[in-house]
């Protein structure tokens, strides 16, 4: 076992417990090795705003993983509850509506666009790795972009489309306060 502190900006000091789950080494010059590249894992863990780093039995390598991912995966989920909440409409892609990063992601803006829908919540997931894969375990759906109403999963590109396509969107809509602009614009075809 091996206590050691490391200081940053951040905090004035954080105190950090490793202990080497790996076999013991004999060698001795080994061992230091070993130690040096946990305490510089660790310090690297840290210093990125994690707090936990793995030592692999079996190979004997450093791992270091993201707290917020590993020790805090119920906090994530919990953050992903209270953001898909927090608008009528939360979009979750790839890119921005300004900038669409991928055709999938272009189309839902594209469709909720035609729709007059303007105002709502998007999530650039190729700007946090974390929240990319959060979100697919969140809705137990694997691909980006995701749609929610009202806090409640709708899906991706393809059921919006779908949506879209049979009316059922104008309806989802509507239980969201939200009027459609396809039926203003079936109106003045008229």
């Amino acid at each position: 076992m091996l206590s050691c502190e490391f200081h940053s900006n951040r905090t004035q000091r954080v105190r950090v417990r490793l202990v080497c789950l790996s076999r013991p080494e004999k060698n001795s010059q080994t061992k230091q090795n070993t130690m040096n590249s946990l305490i510089s894992s660790t310090a690297r863990c840290i210093r990125s705003g994690a707090a936990v780093c793995l030592l692999r039995p079996a190979d004997g390598l450093v791992r270091a993983a993201s707290a917020r991912f590993l020790c805090a995966a119920a906090d994530l989920q919990k953050d992903l509850g209270e953001m898909v909440k927090k608008d009528k409409v939360v979009v979750f892609m790839k890119g921005t509506p300004a900038q669409p990063m991928c055709g999938f992601s272009n189309a839902v803006v594209q469709i909720l666009r035609m729709h007059g829908v303007d105002q709502y919540a998007s999530y650039n997931v190729l700007e946090d790795q974390e929240l990319r894969e959060g979100v697919k375990v969140f809705s137990n759906w694997p691909t980006i972009p995701q749609v929610y109403f009202n806090g409640e999963f709708v899906g991706g590109c393809d059921i919006l489309l779908q949506m879209h396509q049979n009316g059922d969107l104008v309806d989802e809509l509507k239980k969201l306060g939200i009027r459609s602009a396809l039926l203003d614009a079936e109106k003045e075809s008229k």
